[in-house]
């Protein structure tokens, strides 16, 4: 994935996604030769000249000041996440010899510590690639329990969540809205690939769901863009049933570094008692029995 071109394409994705009278401009009846905008309308928006925009589409020039993402993002509507991942898009490339195969993700101390201090509500921790680099208990029932809850301690094991939202029947069940977890999914891919788009394993997994999931091409064809912070799902859960959680995500500003990813539901109502309920069911048993026969050790004066 090289960043001018990613900026290409978004830039003419985009603009076919926004039709003249979205905009206010009258087209007097003409017949249009291309969905959307003309790349002159465009640039007239953004008060930029129209050679100059055709360059940045065509991949031809990577050095635009702030200024110029700004008044595309205003020309194009973007909300504060399109306009975050224009910016990224148009930054100059950096040189020197292709990277190389990242290291494995692994979380800190403290993000450990923090998964246990939480323990009783559902929370996973992922990777900048949707791969599942911990769970707790809870966390591992409600997202995936049909998987081996030891994968996340082996790298090469790792289930990914991107990867179970196309791909696996089991999680593709597990939402009522499916197509909006979707596009949640490819939103925050398409973020992701813009803060590094030289990333071998990320192009990997862009190609794999690609390949094998039509609705996946189609959605990342879009260049839609959404920051996965906050957002309610109704779940279909196989032990508990049907019902409604917040899935929050908490991570640095930057997006760099592990993600929290943690699933409430509203107090006292029924959805917390799902919760709850699933919880109980995936708690550990005690198995050690209390001896029939204790010593108990005598008191002498």
């Amino acid at each position: 994935m090289k960043k001018h071109g990613q900026l290409a394409d978004f830039l003419q994705a985009r603009r076919a996604q926004l039709r003249p009278e979205d905009v206010g401009l009258k087209t007097y009846g003409e017949r249009r030769r291309v969905p959307g905008l003309r790349r002159e309308e465009l640039a007239l928006l953004a008060g930029i000249s129209a050679p100059y925009y055709s360059r940045l589409e065509q991949g031809q020039s990577h050095n635009a000041s702030p200024e110029v993402p700004d008044a595309l993002a205003g020309a194009l509507r973007l909300d504060d996440a399109e306009r975050a991942h224009l910016h990224a898009l148009a930054r100059a490339p950096r040189g020197g010899r292709p990277a190389g195969r990242p290291r494995a993700e692994r979380i800190s101390e403290a993000t450990r510590a923090l998964l246990a201090a939480i323990d009783g509500t559902p929370a996973i921790v992922l990777g900048r690639r949707s791969d599942v680099l911990a769970w707790n208990r809870q966390g591992h029932a409600l997202f995936a329990g049909h998987l081996d809850r030891s994968g996340p301690d082996e790298p090469g094991r790792r289930p990914n969540m991107a990867r179970a939202v196309f791909l696996d029947a089991h999680t593709r069940e597990l939402y009522a809205d499916w197509p909006a977890k979707a596009r949640a999914v490819v939103g925050n891919l398409r973020l992701t690939a813009g803060r590094h788009p030289d990333d071998p394993l990320l192009a990997a997994l862009v190609g794999e769901l690609t390949m094998h999931s039509r609705e996946f091409a189609t959605m990342w064809a879009d260049h839609r863009i959404l920051a996965c912070d906050t957002a309610d799902y109704e779940m279909r859960h196989p032990l508990v049933g049907t019902f409604t959680v917040t899935q929050q995500t908490l991570q640095s500003p930057q997006g760099d570094g592990p993600a929290l990813v943690v699933a409430t539901a509203v107090p006292g109502s029924p959805s917390a008692t799902a919760l709850a309920l699933l919880a109980h069911t995936v708690a550990p048993q005690e198995t050690a029995a209390r001896p029939q026969h204790e010593t108990v050790p005598r008191i002498t004066g």
